[in-house]
């Protein structure tokens, strides 16, 4: 009896097995600075490849429950030894040829401690010391003479994986986008911990770029993994960040052979989550640019890939209401994918017409300004195959009571190439626009839409009178049969009224009346 209730007891777990869990004390993770620091960086690169963590997060805190990161403590507590001890090392020019990489790995391990930027006042002298070393370290890059070795890259992309994988620190985006047109209002949050930041950027950049690395070599350590880190930071709402992984990212593409379909893959997938699950993201503006470069690049014809990357994600992209922040670069992309392929010009018409914005003005002029740049690059065949749905809404547009997107409508025959196709096309185009025509010239409020719409009309009764003439007779008898129906309704209400008041007498009631 008493057995079974000794064995109802939960036991105290053992020693060995919480520090097999990743667990550690204090006296067991004290060890020399730059081995400690070293041991570090390898076990952060190699356990944790896969998690955006970087060294010194400042949600970490407290036990490990859960072994989920199970070296945030001995992380934790081997920093601040690194820092009771962290001294600058000599100068480059200080140590011989041969002593060099030696030196460039200690400075390399020594970057590798993260420092907390939320408290200015808090290792000012350490942290002045990690800035000049990383300017060492990218002057060592730019002005290297031989190619960097295996032990030498790998200690490279842990210091850097050590400094920029981290979780970012986002402001609360709970009712921050009201139709997409307050985020530009509101203050861009900028990460404390930038002056160091910027330089390890800068390094990534001048290694990346440097002749001196072999990208055989280098693409064992940036690697997918790597590159997917890279691209979660797209999401830091420092714009300055977002500049420098722009052009990072755009660099290992153009290095990394290999990893250009992964990467066409991960800004795919991110394009994906924010067009049909959040709707929220900072990067997609610079991720757009990026891929403005690599559309530019395709080769000829297009792979069907990338026709589908324009169909499910590009098109896609002109449905959030937070648009505005990334207009100009996707209205670049579609318009490059035009150019290169022209028979792609009605695809990307439809798409354009699929999500053409209802109630939301200035979305829909930017919707024209689009349309416009399209239409420069179509050729009269594509054309022809959408110009009946799509002048049926420029004809809604024209009547808009919104002048600017009236204007915007009309501006589109100052194009010649747009006004050609117009003209070839006319005896389908203009009876679909002619009532608008019409209706603006003689009852739109806004004397500069009047205007631009005599000046349309008048481009067509120059280019053919005859075709003008039929459509002015069909648009008058159209009206007359418009009034004359209008007309015969009124009189069956009067006679519909006038029965209900007799009626309503006859029988002793009270007819309400509506006037007042």
């Amino acid at each position: 009896m008493l057995k079974q209730i000794l064995n109802r007891l939960p036991k105290k777990p053992h020693k060995s097995s919480e520090n097999r869990d990743g667990g550690s004390s204090g006296s067991s993770s004290i060890a020399s600075t730059s081995s400690r620091s070293s041991d570090i960086a390898s076990n952060w690169a190699g356990k944790n490849a896969a998690s955006p963590r970087g060294l010194n997060s400042s949600s970490d805190s407290g036990l490990n429950n859960g072994n989920k990161n199970p070296l945030k403590l001995d992380v934790k507590v081997s920093e601040a030894q690194m820092v009771l001890q962290y001294e600058a090392l000599p100068s480059f020019r200080d140590v011989s040829n041969s002593e060099k990489q030696n030196l460039f790995i200690k400075k390399l391990n020594l970057c590798c401690v993260v420092f907390d930027f939320t408290d200015p006042t808090k290792h000012l002298k350490e942290k002045d010391i990690k800035r000049q070393t990383l300017v060492e370290l990218v002057d060592y890059v730019t002005s290297a003479n031989g190619k960097f070795s295996e032990t030498v890259i790998q200690e490279i992309v842990k210091m850097i994986s050590a400094n920029l994988f981290r979780p970012l620190t986002t402001q609360s985006r709970e009712n921050k986008i009201v139709d997409g047109f307050d985020l530009e209002e509101d203050e861009p949050m900028m990460d404390p911990s930038w002056p160091h930041l910027q330089i390890v950027y800068e390094f990534l950049l001048r290694f990346v770029a440097s002749p001196e690395t072999d990208a055989k070599l280098a693409k064992r350590y940036i690697d997918h993994s790597f590159v997917t880190r890279l691209l979660d930071l797209f999401d830091s709402e420092d714009h300055r960040e977002r500049e420098y992984l722009k052009t990072v990212l755009h660099r290992i593409y153009g290095k990394f052979m290999v990893h250009r379909p992964f990467i066409r893959k991960g800004i795919n997938n991110i394009f994906f989550r924010f067009i049909f699950e959040t709707e929220k993201h900072n990067g997609i503006a610079e991720l757009l640019e990026i891929m403005g470069s690599i559309i530019n690049g395709f080769a000829l014809p297009l792979k069907e890939e990338h026709k589908l990357f324009l169909v499910r994600a590009l098109i896609p992209l002109h449905k959030p209401k937070c648009i505005p922040m990334y207009h100009q670069q996707l209205s670049y992309c579609i318009t490059q994918f035009v150019e290169k392929d022209c028979k792609l010009a009605d695809t990307v018409i439809r798409g354009l017409l699929k999500y053409w914005p209802i109630t939301n003005s200035s979305k829909e002029v930017m919707f024209l300004s689009e349309l416009e740049e399209v239409l420069e690059a179509t050729q009269a065949p594509e054309f022809q195959r959408c110009m009946v749905i799509l002048f049926r809404q420029i004809a809604r547009c024209i009547s808009s009571s919104h002048f600017q997107v009236a204007e915007r409508a009309l501006f589109l025959w100052n194009n010649d190439h747009i006004e050609n196709l117009i003209k070839q096309n006319r005896k389908v185009i203009l009876p679909i626009i002619f009532p608008a025509l019409e209706r603006n010239s003689k009852n739109h409020w806004s004397p500069a839409v009047q205007s631009l719409t005599l000046n349309v009309r008048k481009i067509f009764l120059d280019t053919d009178p005859e075709l003008f003439e039929e459509c002015l007779i069909k648009f008058q008898e159209e009206e007359a049969r418009e009034q004359e129906t209008k007309m015969k309704n009124e009189l069956i209400w009067k006679r519909l009224e006038d029965m209900a008041a007799i009626k309503s007498s006859s029988n002793g009631a009270a007819l309400v009346s509506d006037h007042s």
